[in-house]
Formats: structure tokens, sequence, C-alpha cells
């Protein structure tokens, strides 16, 4: 089994005590999230825990139509796996990677484990979900109210703070279904994002130019959120 070579860049984790972290180090798996890849299918058991690193996820919900909406999203903020925390066994929505990175895992049994009594992994946990559920209903409300411009930038500088990097790939199909549109509409966007400045965009290979300008071009949603993330991410001590 692949070992730990330093504490992995995770939020929940890195509220952790050394002696809490410890406890459960021989418990996590590092591992590389590709792209498409499905972290947990809706209706699944629930068999592994993932804690990104770099690699960002989205949840996803699809109709009988075969249309697919993202309704949440997951970085190195928190975690997949909120079903057990709330005692679930099965995956509610289908999860996959959305940009490829790091990330470490550990079994659903291990995590259950770690999650007992008061335990700091639990209120780390919880502080999380808190957010997640803030965060799916302020998206609800983008999906409803706002237009597609403004939802693209919020959803690229979502992006960019869980990748932390100016670079990264996603194609117009994938920002299509996150965004819960039809794929020319995103080519005259990010065709318009382009000539101001504000992104390179060429063949799913995303670089942010203009962050200021994307913040701009953003609706509230995105510093709404990004806001309650920053206040999840103070100590919890």
């Amino acid at each position: 089994m692949t070992t730990l070579r330093t504490r992995p860049d995770n939020a929940l984790l890195g509220f952790l005590s050394d002696a809490e972290f410890a406890d459960i180090e021989e418990k996590l798996k590092p591992i590389t999230c590709a792209a498409k890849k499905v972290v947990g299918l809706r209706g699944d058991a629930a068999k592994t825990i993932v804690f990104p690193c770099g690699a960002v996820l989205s949840v996803l919900a699809y109709m009988q139509n075969g249309m697919v909406v993202e309704i949440g999203t997951i970085g190195r903020e928190g975690f997949h796996g909120i079903e057990v925390l709330l005692d679930g066994t099965a995956w509610a929505e289908t999860t996959i990677c959305q940009v490829s990175g790091d990330a470490v895992q550990m079994s659903v049994a291990d995590f259950q484990h770690a999650i007992r009594g008061d335990s700091a992994l639990r209120h780390a946990a919880a502080r999380f979900l808190s957010v997640y559920l803030a965060l799916v209903s302020q998206s609800v409300a983008c999906n409803r109210l706002h237009n597609i411009e403004e939802r693209f930038a919020r959803w690229i500088l979502m992006t960019h703070d869980r990748v932390g990097a100016d670079r990264f790939n996603l194609t117009q199909e994938f920002i299509a279904d996150m965004l819960g549109v039809h794929r020319p509409q995103v080519s005259v966007v990010a065709k318009a994002f382009q000539l101001a400045g504000h992104i390179d965009y060429k063949r799913g290979h995303m670089k942010i130019r203009n962050r200021a300008g994307l913040e701009a071009a953003a609706c509230e949603c995105y510093q709404v959120g990004r806001t309650q993330i920053l206040q999840m991410l103070h100590p919890l001590h």
C-alpha cells in the first residue's frame, strides 16, 4: 500500500492535531483522480471516502431525459462522503472528478470509526457539511436567477480557487453539463470572455488571465460562497 509522505493538502485533515492525524494516517491512501472518473454512483453502496487535495469533484443530478446539472462542487476544503456522516449507506447522487488532481481516500469503515464520539474529524466534517448545504442552496438560486455569463464566471472562479493554479483542463461539453445549458451557449460565452481578455481557452485548456475581470462579471453568488468557505477554514480552536 502506498503511504503518505507529507500531510495531505486538505482543509479537514489540516484541522487535526498531529496526534489526531497520526491516528488515521495509516488508513489514508494517496490517489490521483482522473477527469470524469466516477467517485460515487447514485444508489451504489458507499465504500470509500475521498478528501480532494487538488482534484475538484462535481456532484451531479441526472434527469430521466439524460440532462445533467451540477448541484455541488467539492475541493480541498471538504470531502466526498457526507451521506456517511449522516449515517447513510448509499450515495444520494453521482459524483465525478471535474478537474484531475491528487486526493486521499479511506474506507467507509475507517471513516466511521474516526468520527465516533466527539472526535476532531467529526467536528471538521460537520463544519464542511454546513457550508456545503449553504453552497448547494445558493447554487439553486443562482441557476434560477442569474444569466449564463454570470454563472460561467462564477463557476470558473470557484474552480480556480479549488485548483490553486491559473491553468486547468475543462472541455466545453463538461462546462455545459455543469451549468445545465447547451454546448453552443458555452462556446459563445467562452469566446466573449476570451475577447475581453479574462481567459485563454483552447481545446479544453483554460488559463486565467484577468481574475479581477472574472470577479466583476460573476454574480453575487461567487462572493457569498467564497466567504462561507473562508469562514469554515478558520481554525477550530
